[in-house]
């Protein structure tokens, strides 16, 4: 055990009785996940476990308190849905009181983000060892000394066994991701899918550092020989992970960063990849993570015999996800920073082919891209309940207009340097043969009558800018995108590529 913060629970009006196990380290977490009945270790020495029915994210039964604090900051609709300071109120009582029940909790004292003066200090309180396992591996862990002052300034509370009144809370369900940014707490019940801990987390940093002129992103990054960052913006199931595990270039992270001033800043201190067809063949890198003591497994089919993984096997879900620490990636940047990007890489999956499979953007269209980017993939996605041709998430509206300009002074700062319009890339990181062959047969359609058969059924915002703005440029011989391998980073980047 690692030191405890002299802020404890009862300073955050928490009463409790249970035993509280105080920023564990991986192994004593593992032990206690498996004592506890909540997964098994593989032959190899990962975490197996499995998350119920909820296999993805349920964006749907996310709410956010609308008072004061919010009322102006948040666009509210669709994509934020309120919930009244009151329905908070007594959903707050509730899981307090079912903290108090509880015999033992876990809990652990983290960052979100590595640039320093740009993170945020965040306490997670869960009722099972492997999801506090998970959020130690996925945000940033302080150094040992850090945490005996470590006082947080938010707080997440993720119970599973919680099961939420839609009568009382004012929510639609039994599953509740309620967030206060007034009070600074997130309350996680009625759902064992991890990945909604890592994206509150990214939420309250999509939250916060816009108004400081740094712009959150739902991208991937990475660093060539030469020291020119990349990043590569793309709904889950685009290619993110797989394209910043490159061996040859040194990774900054997988899923979520900060642009400020003067670096790419990752805001996490681990990788959730996809594990659904998952193969040494092509990527030797991830693959090797699924062997490795301290990764966790997540809906991924093992023989209870053997204990051998089968990743082929999509019954579980086919989200299934590793979480494993930055390090267990050979080439990761230790500083989990890297330079302002040279190279910006958009991954639209277009399963329509609407769009080029590569194309590059001048400044202008770098900017309009992100904002009337569509999502025409039918893939692997987190949530459960997106449907196809929704706008990309990675930017969310109420902070859409700043991380659009910060595209464009990158874009004209690299125009600057001799370079004529900023990469943009398209690729089809598809699972199955036949995918593949349909989404080439779309490359091949005209865009009117691409455009004109999904008019009816798609909303405004959402239609596609005209081809005339993505033009395709050369691309490497005779000017073809190619791709090696349907999971092969390098293949699907090509000589196009960086």
């Amino acid at each position: 055990m690692q030191a405890q913060s002299s802020f404890g629970l009862a300073d955050q009006g928490i009463k409790t009785s249970a035993e509280v196990k105080w920023n564990l380290l991986t192994a004593p977490l593992v032990e206690e996940a498996v004592r506890n009945g909540e997964g098994s270790l593989a032959k190899d020495g990962p975490l197996v476990v499995a998350t119920g029915k909820h296999t993805g994210r349920s964006a749907k039964d996310k709410y956010i308190v609308r008072d004061a604090t919010t009322e102006d900051t948040i666009d509210w609709g669709d994509v934020n849905v309120a919930m009244t300071p009151e329905h908070f109120a007594a959903l707050k009582a509730d899981f307090f009181a079912a903290l108090g029940e509880k015999s033992k909790l876990y809990v652990a004292d983290l960052y979100g983000g590595s640039q320093a003066e740009h993170r945020v200090q965040v306490r997670v309180i869960n009722e099972l060892a492997w999801h506090n396992l998970f959020i130690r591996t996925l945000l940033v862990r302080p150094e040992g000394a850090a945490l005996a002052d470590f006082v947080p300034e938010y707080t997440i509370i993720d119970l599973p066994s919680f099961r939420a009144d839609p009568a009382k809370y004012g929510c639609r369900s039994e599953t509740i991701i309620a967030v206060n940014f007034t009070e600074k707490l997130i309350l996680i019940g009625g759902t064992a899918y991890a990945g909604e801990m890592k994206k509150s987390v990214f939420g309250i940093l999509n939250y916060l550092l816009p108004v400081k002129g740094i712009m959150p992103m739902h991208c991937s990054a990475n660093i060539g020989p030469n020291g020119d960052t990349a990043v590569f913006f793309g709904l889950s199931g685009t290619g993110k992970t797989t394209l910043s595990a490159d061996a040859s270039r040194t990774l900054i992270g997988d899923d979520e960063h900060g642009w400020s001033d003067t670096a790419v800043f990752n805001f996490e201190g681990g990788c959730y990849a996809k594990m659904i067809n998952l193969s040494a063949e092509a990527e030797p890198e991830i693959f090797a993570t699924s062997k490795r003591f301290g990764t966790v497994l997540e809906n991924v089919v093992m023989d209870p015999g053997t204990r051998e993984l089968d990743f082929n096997d999509s019954s579980l879900a086919e989200n299934s996800r590793g979480s494993y620490p930055i390090d267990f990636i050979p080439n990761a940047s230790k500083d989990n920073l890297g330079p302002v990007p040279q190279n910006v890489i958009f991954l639209t999956a277009d399963a329509y082919g609407v769009l080029p499979p590569i194309s590059r953007l001048s400044p202008d269209q770098a900017m309009y891209l992100p904002l009337r980017l569509y999502r025409a993939r039918r893939g692997h996605g987190d949530r459960r309940d997106r449907a196809d041709g929704d706008l990309l998430d990675l930017l969310r509206r109420a902070v859409h207009a700043a991380p659009a300009q910060r595209l464009r002074q990158s874009a004209q700062g690299a125009d600057r340097q001799g370079r004529r319009e900023m990469l943009a890339g398209q690729h089809r990181l598809d699972r199955r043969q036949g995918e593949r062959s349909g989404h080439q047969a779309h490359a091949h359609q005209d865009h009117a009558r691409v455009a004109q058969r999904r008019a009816g059924r798609q909303p405004q915002q959402c239609r596609v800018p005209h081809r005339s703005l993505f033009r395709l440029r050369s691309a490497g011989r005779g000017g073809r995108y190619r791709s090696q391998h349907p999971r092969s980073a390098r293949g699907m980047v090509g000589q196009g590529g960086l």
